[in-house]
C-alpha cells in the first residue's frame, strides 16, 4: 500500500475492516451506513490502520467489491493474500466525499446534513444537526445546540425522524433544514 502524503480534506468515515474474506486477500468492511454505494463505487479508499499496526493513513485502490450479507467485501491493491488482509483488521475506511455517487434529487448523504441549522415552521431555531442515526424504520436527525459538549449531547438532543411528515425543506445552499416540530418536543 502506498503511503498517502496528503489526504483529501473531504474524507468521510464510511466503515471499518472487520476481517479477511477468503484466501485471496479480500477484506470484509462493515459499513457505517445502510447505503454502501460509496464503498462499492469509489476507486480509492483511505485506510487508517489501528494503533500498533502502522502509522498514518494509506491510500489503496479498490479493485473489486460486492455486498456480502451486512458487509462489503473488497479486493484492494497491494493486499495479495489472507495474511495481508488480516493485518488490516480494525482499520478505519474513509472515502473522499467527491467520490460518492451522485444521488437523485431530494436524497442526501448523512454527512451532508451534519452542521445544518434546524428551525421549525414558526422560525424557532432548534439547534444544528449533530449526528444521524437509524432505528431500522427511518433515519433520525440528532439536533442540539452547537455548543453542547459531545458527552452531554444525549441529555440535550432532539431526535427528529427524517421523514417527509416532519422534514419540510432541506436547503443545503442556505445550510438549513425546516421541520414541523415544536420547540417543546
Amino acid at each position: 500500500m502506498a503511503e498517502l502524503h496528503s489526504a483529501p480534506e473531504d474524507l468521510v468515515l464510511v466503515g471499518h475492516v472487520s476481517g479477511a474474506f477468503g484466501l485471496q486477500g479480500w477484506v470484509k468492511i462493515r459499513p457505517y451506513s445502510m447505503n454502501a454505494d460509496a464503498l462499492l463505487d469509489a476507486p480509492l479508499y483511505w485506510l487508517e490502520l489501528p494503533a500498533g499496526a502502522g502509522k498514518g493513513m494509506r491510500e489503496v485502490k479498490r479493485l473489486s467489491s460486492k455486498i456480502h450479507g451486512e458487509d462489503v467485501v473488497a479486493r484492494l491493491s497491494d493486499v495479495p493474500d489472507r495474511t495481508a488482509a488480516e493485518a488490516l483488521k480494525g482499520s478505519v475506511v474513509k472515502i473522499s466525499r467527491a467520490l460518492f455517487p451522485v444521488l437523485p434529487e431530494g436524497e442526501f448523504y448523512w454527512v451532508d446534513l451534519l452542521g445544518l441549522l434546524v428551525e421549525n415552521l414558526q422560525g424557532e431555531q432548534l439547534g444544528v444537526v449533530r449526528g444521524m442515526m437509524d432505528n431500522g424504520a427511518q433515519s433520525i436527525l440528532r439536533v442540539a445546540a452547537a455548543d453542547i459538549a459531545e458527552d452531554d449531547l444525549i441529555k440535550h438532543e432532539r431526535l427528529i425522524p427524517f421523514v417527509d411528515h416532519f422534514v419540510k425543506e432541506v436547503d443545503q445552499q442556505a445550510k438549513r433544514i425546516v421541520v414541523d416540530w415544536g420547540s417543546d418536543f
